[in-house]
């Protein structure tokens, strides 16, 4: 017969001395278990306060440049110089007229805009269509259609530049707006597929296919169904390719160089180099903003789009 190790009882029930011995033991073990909740409940808000330490400090270190720069558009040239980091005080919108008018601002604006509206939109397009096709159908040459433009993202455009130059000028596409248009699309199409592909996976099926049910062919269902549902990600990587295209300077110095034709960022290279033998400091600062308040204007109005496409693609 088998024997248990309980300890004995009174007569009457209740605990013996041995088990009344033990009960003060057990509670001290339990509050030696619960004395170690409040130090990592120290250790967790050490390092909150020092990663919030680290993001006022990284935005200190992005935010003070851009409010320098802004605020020092609006002083003239001898407070820029006096007092460089105090506030102007008056605002002077003499140099923002210079910028524009007399630094032919206002024409590397326009043709900056024609050539990335442009190529934005066609990249959309594009990239959408091949993204949606390489994401939900399966067929001989798939993913290696994939990975080339998984590829292409890894590729130095500066390797290119030398054939590419001969390409356009062959093509007769040198220093021509639509010809610029055509460099950026190609040159934003990899990241573009890639991103949407997989946002484009994330997508329920169900709705495709009720839609080829009631008769919908393959290209209304792509425009006026999972299109409209891919809202977030365009938007996303719109933003993406917007910044790029917008700042982009190399391409643009290669394949064109017709003066009038020229895009912001070589505007403002030209600015910096004829403002600074001029000693117009105050006209090359409002450049500079006016160049950057697209930029700004875009990511406050679409902030909110951007980080639900960036984490759409998580869910699945």
């Amino acid at each position: 017969m088998k024997t248990t190790d309980t300890p004995p009882s009174g007569p009457s029930g209740t605990p013996s001395d041995a088990d009344a011995a033990k009960i003060p033991a057990q509670r001290t073990g339990t509050v030696s278990k619960g004395s170690a909740a409040p130090a990592k409940s120290s250790e967790g808000r050490v390092l909150n306060v020092f990663s919030h330490g680290m993001l006022v400090l990284w935005a200190i270190m992005v935010v003070l440049p851009l409010f320098w720069a802004v605020m020092s558009s609006f002083k003239t040239d001898s407070d820029i110089f006096n007092t460089p980091w105090s506030l102007p005080s008056s605002l002077n919108f003499d140099s923002w007229g210079r910028a524009w008018s007399q630094a032919h601002m206002s024409e590397y604006f326009l043709n900056t805009i024609l050539v990335v509206g442009g190529s934005l939109t066609g990249t959309l397009v594009l990239g959408s269509m091949a993204a949606y096709v390489l994401a939900r159908f399966e067929f001989p040459g798939n993913r290696f259609i994939y990975f080339l433009f998984v590829g292409g993202m890894s590729f130095p455009i500066m390797l290119a530049l030398v054939p590419l130059f001969y390409v356009m000028d062959n093509m007769g596409l040198l220093n021509t707006i639509h010809g610029l248009i055509a460099v950026y699309i190609a040159y934003s199409l990899p990241f573009t597929v890639f991103f949407l592909t997989s946002f484009f996976r994330t997508l329920p099926t169900s709705v495709a296919e009720a839609s080829i049910i009631d008769g919908a062919s393959h290209t209304r269902t792509f425009f006026q169904v999972m299109l409209p549902m891919a809202k977030p990600g365009l938007i996303s990587v719109g933003i993406f390719n917007f910044l790029g295209q917008w700042n982009q300077y190399m391409l643009p110095t290669v394949l064109n160089t017709d003066p009038e034709k020229r895009v912001l960022a070589q505007g403002l290279v030209e600015l910096a180099a004829s403002q600074g033998y001029k000693g117009d400091y105050s006209g090359l600062f409002a450049g500079l903003v006016i160049a950057m308040l697209p930029v700004l204007a875009a990511y406050m109005i679409f902030q909110r789009q951007v980080v639900s496409g960036l984490t759409a693609g998580a869910l699945k």
